[in-house]
């Protein structure tokens, strides 16, 4: 190097970015239709039953989901509740509802035709179950 002259710093790689599971595209699907109408039977893209938008964010990832949340709750692995992370199914009411854990201790579920798809405290219903897909 000729005198006087300082050595360049070269360029760094990008940082690597984690690739996101099947589970968190699921919940970030999910999130898009925040406030999106329900309808009993619906699984989308504008209006949504509970098991149509579990069904339907997983889809939005690539993972084939059964449509029923009796069927979505006797599918994929059983996960202990303290160890739930973002995308796990949540069961409540005995199978009778679904609902996809968004972490922090909250789920999102299309509740009913009064407040569609929203987010709440996973402790707000009697949880049945949890699912990993």
């Amino acid at each position: 190097m000729p005198p006087g002259l300082l050595p360049q710093p070269q360029p760094s790689a990008p940082a690597a970015t984690p690739e996101k599971t099947p589970g968190q595209l699921a919940v970030a699907a999910a999130e898009s239709k925040l406030g999106s109408a329900y309808a009993f039977g619906s699984n989308g893209p504008d209006s949504f039953d509970c098991s149509g938008l579990v069904q339907w964010s997983y889809e939005q990832a690539g993972v084939e989901l059964p449509r029923t949340s009796y069927e979505q709750l006797a599918a994929g692995t059983p996960v202990p509740l303290d160890e739930l992370e973002p995308g796990d199914l949540v069961s409540f009411y005995g199978g009778d509802h679904s609902a996809l854990y968004a972490g922090d201790g909250r789920v999102i579920h299309a509740a009913t035709s009064g407040s569609g798809v929203v987010m709440s405290p996973i402790s707000e219903m009697p949880v049945s179950g949890a699912r990993r897909f």
